[in-house]
């Protein structure tokens, strides 16, 4: 049997970790839609709370206003069934904010989290689910924010700490393709000032994503999943982020993210623009 057709033998359990509530929605929406249409099973585990997000707005009528956590994990529900996510699990910890943030060191967020305990709690899903994959980030968490390097860290724990043997990936971004798409646009006369340059410094000092050589996959989306990736992210509606990514003209945000990006641990190098499971 061929490698691809080993790969599309049996439907699997897809556990993807992530750092925030959005975070599902904006890096791996159109894969885990996917994998659900193709029958696999397909779980979220969220590592934070999202507590420093965007405060929900007033409603009309003077009706209570949720709190932030509250009101993002309703956002985080109404996102998983946009997808179609079989079940949504939260560790519980709170956001560590970005580098240098005093929240950093503040007890109970997830970048001073043990990693043995935030791990085994990750390690526990995968068992109960008997999971087959496991999708976590790189090793600088795509821009260096602290909680998405502390899910690099604890997925790769998790990953030995599981019965199972399971196959772990990477979510990541292209820097080589985001690179040539800005080289592009100053070509044709855009102000680069105006642009998002991929090697920017960024939250750690690093570009964004990793280069196109230590990438393994490319999950380039249909229309049909790009639109259930733009609803996820509309879910989340109560974000500022979110919102300017919504902003963007069709052509600007398929170039954006219409192509998924993975690198799977141990896996010889060279990418492939195929489905992996």
């Amino acid at each position: 049997m061929s490698e691809s057709n080993a790969l599309h033998s049996r439907t699997s359990v897809l556990v993807f970790l992530h750092a925030h509530p959005d975070d599902e929605s904006s890096g791996t929406s159109g894969t885990m839609a996917k994998a659900v249409r193709e029958g696999h099973r397909v779980v979220e585990i969220i590592a934070t709370n999202g507590d420093h997000g965007t405060p929900p707005k007033p409603t009309e009528g003077g009706a209570a206003v949720l709190s932030v956590v509250e009101h993002r994990r309703q956002e985080a529900a109404q996102a998983a069934a946009v997808i179609g996510i079989h079940r949504v699990e939260w560790l519980g910890y709170s956001d560590s904010g970005m580098t240098g943030w005093e929240q950093n060191s503040l007890e109970g967020c997830f970048m001073v989290a043990d990693v043995e305990e935030a791990a085994a709690k990750v390690a526990a899903i995968l068992d109960q689910e008997n999971a087959d994959v496991l999708v976590g980030y790189d090793w600088h968490g795509n821009y260096g924010h602290p909680d998405h390097v502390k899910v690099h860290t604890v997925a790769h724990r998790a990953a030995e700490l599981a019965t199972k043997p399971v196959r772990l990936l990477e979510n990541t971004m292209n820097r080589d393709e985001m690179r040539r798409r800005f080289e592009a646009a100053v070509a044709a006369g855009a102000d680069p000032e105006a642009l998002f340059d991929p090697d920017h410094p960024g939250d750690d000092g690093n570009g964004m994503g990793l280069p196109e050589s230590e990438l393994h996959w490319a999950i380039e989306l249909t229309s049909e999943l790009l639109t259930v990736k733009r609803n996820a992210l509309a879910a989340h509606g109560s974000q500022e982020d979110v919102q300017h990514m919504l902003a963007l003209p069709q052509d600007q945000f398929q170039a954006a993210f219409g192509t998924e990006y993975y690198r799977e641990v141990g896996r010889p190098d060279g990418l492939q623009k195929t489905w992996p499971f």
